[in-house]
C-alpha cells in the first residue's frame, strides 16, 4: 500500500534539501528582483511544486526575507570580518569596498548586491519587502558609522570628523559599485572608483 506523505509534505521530492532550495530561490531573487520573479521561476529553480514552496517556507515573502538573510549571512562575511578587524577604520573601509566589488562581478552568480538592486522600486502591495530591504541598508549604514566613531575613540580618525557624514558618503559608494556592477562594470573599474573615493578619505576626515 502506497504510504501518504507526511502532513505539509505532499508533493515534496523524497530527496527535497531545504538548505539547497532556499540557495536555489536566493540566486533567483538575486538576478531577477523580488517583483520580477514568479513562484513559477522559484519552483523551477528548486525543484518542487507549489504546495512543497508553501509548506516549507509559508509564502514568497517569507521565501524571500529567509534568502536575503541567507544572502546576508554569507556575502556579508568578508565586509564584516574587514569592520570588525582591520587596524584602522580607513583601511576597514577600504577592505569592504574592495572585497564587495570583487563579489559584485564574480563569475557565475548575478552581478551586484541583492539587497541594494532587490526591490528599490514596486507595486504600494510590496511596500513590507522594500522596508525590509532597506533596514538591512540601514545597517549596513550603522556598521560603517560604528566602525568610524571607533576609529575617532581610538586615535586613527581625527576627531572632529563627521562619522555620519562619513558613513552616508561610503554607503553612498557601495550602493553605487553595486548599480554600475549590475549595468555590466568589471571588478578592475569599480576598484578604480575605490581609488577615488579613498583618496577623498583626508579631506573628508579633515573637514
Amino acid at each position: 500500500m502506497k504510504k501518504d506523505n507526511p502532513p505539509g509534505e505532499r508533493g515534496r521530492p523524497r530527496n527535497f534539501n531545504r538548505a539547497q532550495a532556499l540557495r536555489r530561490a536566493m540566486e533567483v531573487f538575486w538576478e531577477r528582483g523580488y517583483e520580477g520573479t514568479s513562484l513559477t521561476d522559484l519552483t523551477h529553480a528548486m525543484g518542487i511544486e507549489r504546495p512543497s514552496l508553501y509548506a516549507a517556507f509559508g509564502c514568497k515573502e517569507k521565501l524571500f526575507r529567509e534568502a536575503v538573510d541567507l544572502y546576508n549571512a554569507v556575502e556579508g562575511v568578508p565586509a564584516r570580518r574587514a569592520l570588525e578587524t582591520a587596524p584602522t577604520a580607513r583601511q576597514a573601509i577600504e577592505m569592504m569596498l574592495r572585497d564587495y566589488a570583487a563579489s559584485y562581478t564574480k563569475p557565475n552568480q548575478p552581478p551586484g548586491c541583492m539587497i541594494v538592486l532587490s526591490a528599490l522600486l514596486g507595486t504600494p502591495q510590496n511596500k513590507d519587502v522594500r522596508d525590509h530591504l532597506a533596514a538591512h541598508r540601514r545597517q549596513s549604514y550603522l556598521d560603517l558609522e560604528a566602525c568610524i566613531a571607533r576609529g575617532m575613540a581610538e586615535g586613527d580618525v581625527p576627531r572632529t570628523a563627521n562619522a555620519e557624514r562619513l558613513a552616508g558618503f561610503y554607503a553612498t559608494l557601495l550602493e553605487g559599485l553595486s548599480i554600475q556592477a549590475r549595468d555590466g562594470a568589471t571588478c578592475d573599474k569599480l576598484n578604480t572608483i575605490i581609488d577615488g573615493a579613498m583618496a577623498a578619505w583626508d579631506p573628508l576626515t579633515a573637514s
